[in-house]
């Protein structure tokens, strides 16, 4: 699984953090960093629900 966001369509919400903070970040301008591209064991479940709860659709999964 791989994770893309796509930072022209990220509101800076930050869900995404406040989900798993060890698998994104935002920058000084709040958009979405992904830290862990490819998550793996515990991060991926909390790194699905991350996705589904953003609410600009900046955040998707690559199976």
């Amino acid at each position: 699984m791989r994770i893309v966001a796509d930072t022209d369509l990220c509101i800076g919400a930050g869900q995404c953090v406040l989900t798993e903070p060890e698998v994104f970040d935002q920058d000084d301008d709040g958009t979405v960093v992904v830290l862990v591209e490819n998550p793996e064991g515990g991060q991926v479940d909390s790194a699905r629900e991350a996705v589904k709860l953003c609410p600009a659709v900046a955040l998707s999964l690559q199976e």
